[in-house]
């Protein structure tokens, strides 16, 4: 332990801690701009600088380790002028559009040039004129409103191991763009959207579709359907002042309606119906054969991962669509004939905690597969729906709650924790225990799964000599290390490590997503997930198989799971794609 003073305060901290999180044991705030604590710190900005007591020198405090009686100041008139001028330094290469901007009112730069009190830039205004890149499918980069703070590259490059992004250029000149100077849409981007959770500006955002999602709700021929995923449930009510974790599904379903959609389904609903298609085929592929282990398929950016960095590893993936695909195939086939709607008149609007979503109603042609155009037709954002609710006036806390819609809305607990990372394990466990027991679990809490330790390993008995052996990995940067072991095992002709890997490419899982609420910490994302489990918790039903709808509709439709009615509507195919689409 170190002792240290901080503005004259005592307090003792463990050795290694930096004096910008020893100043927040004791409630000082410190400015930042290029730090996030996903991050390593690389005292970019310059903004957090503190001096020693007694000493002119100044260092920064986001990388500068506190040692034994060390005395810092962290705020005088000298400290408050030289960040001043470090925030006018960078307002003077920063666009003025602040009403424009998709981060106007929650940007860090803004929020820090209000505290100091900047009405007026002393230093001229330099614009390298850089135009908006806009081809990708999922997010927008705008290098004008870069900082050059380096977040977005670190996130790329440290946390999600993709290497999409890169800064180009020296000095006044440089930027952040696609490696090689590529337009985002050909480069290795896997849309995931961290780079634009990470952001402290609007340089980097979701593409937003909400004005596509206003034209169909005002348009009377054609029949609004909205699906909500696991994570928004947990984390809208950020945008509007709750704790996040707050748990308000059924304020949501009433807000949709209030908006102007017909149908509210639940996402959740259709998690339940991935679980019956992957658990069975994993029973399958583990009974009669098949490559081992089975590696999930619901995280888009981790499909897109696959087929660019591990295309050996296809025949390992699970052929079974998200819950959003499935869930959208199910809206137009088998709930427009049980509705009496024409399909080519609905219009299928998904809310998703990912920006990767947007790519993945277009992936490939079997997401068309109930033959009336896309089976999704929109997909938007945790923060582009809440941006709708404020539009349209709903004051959503103080709405009386609301059920989903029949038949693809109840839901169990199994589905609502697809959520986190290691919910579709939990899950999975949970459905392939009995699909292969014919017994319910005793316990359905799966405790080895949880959590945000970068890959977490457990076995599974069956209690009839079978013992599965499973991994559930989350952020991309950590999915390598089992895939490698995979691949390894595979070469020297060794039993696989693995029987089924549980892959989401977000840290924390969906809850965390690229689309959440922005400002996402692991506090935070600890948060969500408790949200996440309480809904599991009060659920009447807590196993996908339990779901009396899910029955229904294989009684009623689909036949049985992986049946041929099932593969048709609710599974995919993958191919190898390039990193460089030129």
């Amino acid at each position: 332990m170190i002792n240290l003073k901080i503005n004259g305060i005592p307090l003792q901290v463990e050795e290694g801690t930096t004096i910008l999180n020893a100043a927040k044991k004791i409630n000082i705030k410190i400015p930042t701009l290029c730090y996030n604590p996903d991050l390593p710190p690389w005292a970019s900005c310059g903004i957090c600088i503190v001096r020693m007591e007694g000493s002119p020198k100044m260092v920064r405090a986001c990388t500068t380790p506190v040692t034994e009686n060390m005395s810092i100041i962290t705020h005088d008139t000298e400290i408050i002028a030289v960040r001043r001028t470090v925030v006018e330094l960078i307002l003077s290469n920063h666009p003025n559009d602040c009403l424009q901007c998709p981060r106007n009112g929650n940007c860090e730069l803004q929020t820090l040039a209000a505290e100091f009190g900047i009405r007026q830039g002393p230093y001229r205004k330099i614009s390298n004129n850089l135009s908006i890149d806009d081809s990708n499918p999922a997010i927008i980069l705008n290098p004008e409103k870069c900082i050059r703070c380096g977040r977005c590259v670190k996130v790329c490059q440290e946390m999600q191991n993709v290497w999409a992004l890169e800064f180009l250029g020296r000095g006044i000149k440089g930027r952040i763009a696609s490696a090689a100077g590529t337009p985002l849409g050909e480069s290795p981007c896997i849309k995931c959207g961290q780079c634009a959770a990470h952001c402290p500006v609007g340089a980097i955002y979701e593409r937003d579709d909400t004005v596509k999602v206003w034209a169909a709700l005002q348009n009377a021929d054609v029949h609004p359907v909205v699906q909500i995923a696991p994570a928004v449930r947990v984390a809208l009510a950020e945008e509007f002042g709750l704790e996040p974790g707050s748990l308000i599904t059924k304020k949501i379903y009433t807000a949709l309606r209030r908006l102007g959609f017909k149908t509210i389904f639940d996402t959740n609903f259709s998690a339940d119906l991935t679980i019956m298609e992957e658990g069975t085929e994993l029973v399958k592929r583990l009974t009669h054969g098949g490559k081992i282990p089975l590696i999930t398929s619901c995280c888009p950016a981790w499909v897109d991962y696959m087929e660019k960095y591990y295309t050996d590893m296809i025949p390992n993936f699970s052929t079974a669509k998200s819950p959003q695909q499935m869930m959208g195939a199910m809206i137009k086939t088998y709930w427009a004939g049980k509705a009496g709607i024409d399909p080519d008149r609905i219009f299928s609007v998904s809310v998703m905690p990912c920006t990767a979503k947007k790519w993945e109603t277009k992936r490939n042609q079997d997401m068309r597969s109930a033959g009336h155009g896309d089976d999704v037709d929109i997909s938007i954002t945790t923060r582009e729906l809440a941006r709708m609710i404020k539009q349209a006036g709903i004051e959503i806390l103080k709405l009386d709650d609301e059920e989903a819609d029949n038949p693809l809305g109840p839901y169990t607990g199994a589905g609502t924790i697809f959520g986190v990372t290691g919910g579709v394990m939990e899950a999975a466990v949970r459905s392939a225990y009995f699909l292969v027991t014919k017994k319910e679990l005793g316990d359905v809490n799966f405790l080895p799964v949880r959590g945000l330790e970068g890959v977490k390993e457990a076995e599974v008995d069956f209690q009839n000599g079978t013992k599965i052996r499973i991994a559930a990995a989350h952020q991309m940067g950590n999915i390598a290390e089992v895939l490698d072991r995979i691949r390894a095992a595979r070469d020297e002709g060794k039993e696989p490590p693995y029987h089924f890997v549980e892959v989401m490419a977000c840290r924390g899982g969906c809850i965390g997503g690229g689309g959440q609420p922005y400002g996402c910490t692991d506090e935070i994302r600890s948060k969500r997930s408790a949200g996440i489990y309480r809904d599991d918790e009060i659920s009447p039903y807590r196993c996908s198989h339990q779901n009396p709808n899910i029955k229904l509709v294989y009684d009623e439709f689909l036949g049985e799971p992986t049946g041929h009615k099932a593969h048709e509507l609710l599974h995919t195919k993958y191919e190898e794609r390039p990193l460089y689409l030129k």
